[in-house]
């Protein structure tokens, strides 16, 4: 029997606006206003930081999923109307790789994280499906970005997104802001989404597949995923060089001995702690 657990805090942080939950080996953090499209407020950023940092510490927590309560909004972006009210962002003045934690890159998680899109993504929502490992929407979903609707620059999420689509559509997206909505459909031929579902599918599917990862090697999982995102905008020789390493880092690492002897004798591994 799968244990589930819910969180209220997390190191002291309260998780306004989030739902943080672990079935298993399965942490999943819900964006959780759906009255207000379930929109990022400082709060919630707080939230998520002490939540990233929870399943890097976690042993246990083999795989991340991310999802929106409801199934009209994953995430709106940023809530506009308290923006408005207090004149300011999530956002400080400070370097976006410190002030940016809405993204497991932010605060060091290689741990598989799944991104289970029930409603319309926009603006800042758009962080997390960058970020993620897999991309998971149900059919309906809409993704855009409105950044520039409401007279911001549309910046890090947006130069995320450049990895995973082609230019022109990013800067379509990027410019063009609510006069453009990029369909699920259109998200998955390009590539941005993996696989689509039907309507309330996507969270049985994500965490079905974080399931599956979980059986292997969490150590050999984590530098696997460091050694691809890593590879982003480096030459390839030296990409292959530091995956390299990575490589040789695990042929040292008792479950590859261990991995390989449970192939042969036809056994399910016993794999050691995540490092």
């Amino acid at each position: 029997m799968t244990v589930s657990r819910t969180f209220e805090s997390v190191g002291g942080v309260p998780l306004d606006g989030l739902r943080y939950e672990k079935r298993g080996t399965t942490a999943i953090l819900t964006l959780d206003r759906p009255a207000s499209g379930n929109a990022l407020t400082s709060a919630m950023r707080d939230g998520v930081v002490a939540v990233w940092h929870d399943v890097a510490r976690d042993p246990e927590v083999r795989a991340v999923v991310v999802t929106g309560a409801g199934d009209r909004h994953f995430c709106t972006g940023t809530d506009v109307e308290r923006a408005a009210a207090t004149g300011r962002t999530v956002a400080g003045d400070g370097l976006a790789r410190d002030e940016i934690g809405w993204s497991p890159h932010n605060v060091g998680v290689w741990k598989p994280v799944i991104c289970a899109l029930n409603g319309l993504v926009a603006g800042g929502g758009l962080h997390f499906v960058a970020d993620a490992d897999i991309v998971l929407a149900a059919e309906h979903v809409e993704l855009l970005d409105t950044h520039t609707t409401v007279g911001l620059v549309g910046a890090v999420e947006n130069v995320g997104l450049t990895h995973r689509l082609p230019l022109g559509s990013v800067l379509r997206m990027t410019l063009w802001g609510r006069h453009y909505r990029m369909s699920a459909a259109r998200a998955h031929q390009l590539g941005l989404v993996d696989e689509l579902c039907p309507r309330g599918g996507a969270l049985d599917l994500a965490l079905a597949l974080a399931d599956q990862v979980a059986q292997n090697s969490p150590t050999a999982v984590a530098r696997s995923k460091q050694g691809l995102w890593h590879s982003l905008g480096r030459r390839r020789e030296d990409a292959e060089e530091f995956a390299w390493a990575l490589a040789r880092l695990q042929m040292k690492h008792p479950d590859f001995t261990e991995g390989t002897s449970a192939f042969a004798e036809k056994r399910p591994p016993h794999w050691a702690p995540p490092e």
